[in-house]
This record gives structure tokens, sequence and C-alpha cells, in this order.
């Protein structure tokens, strides 16, 4: 990369003041502490300087004055991916570049860094949808570089195996077009292989043909948890792959807005999203509903736009943590853990303990990609909401212990890892690791970009 020298004795934030068209905040304006506050809460960043971009030229800018300074620069849309506070170095926020472009021939939607899921359902005509998970407050790009596990999942593979072609600034400064044939080894590493390798500035991905689907809620009082997860274990061994669900035990807090079969107390909730006629759905769902009494069924046929009230997470900003783990198989001594850690009478700390059916098309091994996990036939996630100070033991590190012996493999999107860490090798296999080494020593090889 050929840069200008610049004098010794200017500062990063007047280099930047120079190139980017964008806002700059230093610690103390107005807007600085909105602009690094992301959806959760626990994560305070601290970044030198944050930069507001408003075109892909302020991003290629920053980076490349960054590298110069010999200071690192993360990236935040929505933050509902920080599990690491940035301290030093600059923070760029992209939630001003949020564009949707809709292509109904083609079939596809090009967005911006900052964009949201909503936007794009806001934009997309019926019929069509994008693979979203289990909140479409996500944004788009980050959930995507990380594998993006969506709510159809069984029935579509992973968000990243729809992307196109992307517009990326790499940790050399330079804005480059990547897709299949465009620097195909970057654009197998961005696909999976979370942000470590460039920041993307604009995303084209493949519309899925969906219009409505049978989806949504039953909930069971946590005394029958031991039947629900039972009934739930034998059920996912038989259904077919447009099937798609995840059974939590789920401990809401006692707030107003909470329904009052729920609110204050242990329930199990099981999330139920099938793409095939409402009859063939209510036969499946027909004996989870007959396990136990249900307190509240919505179940039933939805704009798939609507998946939100599948899983009911959080519509605001909110503190957490969380541990996930990825199974080869439900075996009974795996649900036997779970029902000890998250069942009646555990005293568990957790929201809620999920456990996620995969398989079906996500096991798919086209399209070539760095998606990792590939192999795993269910996902195991436990959030936690710390109400004030942690004291004594930290809960969601002894749940890890816990699930240790039946794990094999991580998730990238819900881990703070990259490609250069020991833990990458839980979330990729070793050949993964390597490719995605090369590629970031290739593409950032000052190791500027962080997170």
């Amino acid at each position: 990369m050929t840069t200008e020298t610049r004098p010794q004795s200017t500062s990063l934030r007047t280099d930047l003041a120079a190139d980017v068209r964008g806002r700059l905040l230093d610690v103390g304006d107005a807007g600085y502490a909105e602009a690094v506050t992301g959806f959760n809460l626990l994560v305070t960043h601290r970044p030198a300087v944050v930069v507001v971009p408003e075109r892909a030229e302020d991003i290629a800018a920053t980076v490349r004055i960054a590298a110069e300074h010999g200071v690192p620069v993360a990236v935040q849309a929505t933050g509902h991916g920080a599990h690491e506070a940035v301290i030093e170095g600059v923070l760029i926020n992209t939630s001003r570049m949020n564009g949707v472009s809709i292509d109904e021939v083609r079939r596809t939607a090009t967005v911006g860094p900052g964009t949201k899921w909503r936007a794009v359902f806001d934009r997309v005509p019926y019929g069509l949808g994008g693979l979203c998970g289990s909140t479409s407050d996500v944004g788009v790009v980050g959930y995507t570089l990380g594998g993006g596990l969506p709510v159809l999942g069984r029935v579509h593979g992973f968000a990243a195996d729809h992307v196109r072609s992307m517009q990326v600034v790499t940790g050399d400064g330079v804005l480059r077009t990547v897709d299949a044939e465009r620097e195909p080894e970057l654009f197998w590493g961005l696909r999976g292989g979370g942000g470590s390798l460039g920041i993307v500035t604009s995303m084209t991905f493949d519309l899925v043909q969906v219009g409505d689907i049978y989806g949504g809620g039953l909930f069971f009082s946590g005394v029958d948890a031991a039947d629900v997860f039972g009934a739930y274990a034998r059920w996912v061994a038989t259904v077919p792959d447009d099937m798609c669900s995840s059974i939590a035990f789920l401990r809401l807090p006692p707030l107003p807005e909470i329904p009052a079969p729920l609110r204050g107390t242990f329930t199990m909730h099981v999330r139920i999203a099938w793409s095939g006629s409402a009859e063939d759905g209510e036969r499946l769902v027909a004996p989870l509903r007959d396990c136990a009494p249900v307190l509240m069924d919505s179940v039933q046929m939805m704009p798939y736009a609507a998946l939100d009230s599948i899983h009911l997470d959080p519509p605001v900003p909110t503190p957490f943590l969380e541990a996930g783990a990825l199974h080869r198989a439900l075996t009974p001594q795996l649900a036997q853990m779970l029902l000890t850690e998250a069942g009646p009478g555990s005293n568990c700390p957790f929201l809620l303990v999920e456990l996620r059916h995969l398989g079906g098309r996500l096991k798919s091994a086209e399209p070539a990609n760095a998606v990792g996990g590939r192999h795993a036939e269910f996902h195991t996630l436990a959030v936690q909401v710390p109400m004030g100070p942690t004291t004594g033991d930290d809960p969601l590190a002894g749940f890890r212990r816990s699930i240790e012996p039946f794990t094999d493999g991580h998730f990238a999107n819900f881990e703070r890892i990259g490609a250069d860490d020991v833990g990458a090798q839980q979330c990729w296999s070793p050949e993964q690791c390597a490719r995605l080494q090369r590629a970031r020593a290739a593409y950032d090889p000052q190791g500027v970009l962080v997170g």
C-alpha cells in the first residue's frame, strides 16, 4: 500500500478531520456517549475518537490514517455482538450508513453496514424475505459476517450462504469489491469468518421466497419442564427439515409489560417456525401441545416479517452475558445436564437457557465459505442479565464447565474471538483457521482491524 507521509506533529484527530466527511467525536463531545453505546449495555466503549461515516470513502480514509498513527480500528453498528469494550484507537459507528435497495427482478437486497433487518423487511415485497435471526433489530452485516443463524435456517441454510457480493475496506485501507470472481479468497473468509478481515461498506444478498409461516411460541409452566423437554427431545428426532424450532428454559423478570402468565416466573418456551401449510403445521406441532398444560399459545399463520414474535427477544438495549456451545446430538446425558442446570429447583441465574435444533440445510457444504459448525445438530445458549454488581463465582463459567463434556465447537456469532485467537479453533476447523489467518496476513498485515 502506498500512503502519503504525514507530518509527525499532526494528531490523529486533525488528520481524520482533513479526510473524513462524516462526524468525528471526542470524549466529552455531544453525541459521543450515544455513539459508543450499543445494544449490550454491559459493554462500554471508550475509544479516543469515534468516526460516524457517511460513505465508504470515509471508512477507507479512517483505516489508512489509523494505520499511519499505529492505532487500532473497531466497528459498531448496533452493538448486539459486543463482548469486549474498545478502550483505545478509533471506533467506527456505521449506524448512519443504513440504506436498503431491493431488486425484485434479481431477488436481491443491497444494504449498508448500519442497516438493520427491520429496514429490509419494511422495504421487501410480500413473498420475499431475508434470512434474519431471532430479532430484526440486529444489523444485517455483522450478523452475516459471523455466519448468520436464521429462524428458517434448516430450510435455507446460513445467511452467509446467500451473499452475492460485498464492498469492503481491508486493513490496508483499500476499498475492494469482492465476490466469487473478484478477490475469491477474501469473499470466502468474509462469509462466516467474522469481522476481522475487513469493514464491509455494502452487502448484496439473495432474498428467499417466503410469505406466511406457521410460527409462534408455546409456553408451559416450569414445573412441567421434564415432561416438556422430554417431549421436545423425542419430537425433534421425527420432524422434517422444513420444521425449525428451539426450546428455552425461561425466567422473565416481574415487569408490567410482560404477560401475566409469564411475569416473574419460570416457564418453558417452545419456538416454532414452519414454512409449510397451516394444516401440516398443526399436525406436526400437536404432540407438543399435548405434552403438558399450555399457558399461552401464539403459534399460528403469520407474515414472515412478524418473526420477532416467535422468540420475543428484548426490544430495548439490555445488559447481558452469554455462553454458547454446539452439539452433535441431543443425548440423554446432555438433556439431563440441561434439566439439572436450568430446570425446577436449580436456582438457575439465567434469563434463558436455549436449545436450538440445527441440521437440515445448515449442514450443506455448498456454497463453500468460512462458516463453521456445520456438523452440529444442536446449539445451546445461556443468557444472563446481571441485575447489579456480581460477586462470588461466575455463573456462566460454571455453566461452561458443566456443558464442556457435551460440547463440539462454538458458533462465531455468539463468541468474542478472531481468526488469530486460540479460541478460534473452537469455531472453525484447523484448516479454516489457517486459511483465515493467511487472509488476515494478506489483507491486514499491520493488524489494524480488531473485533
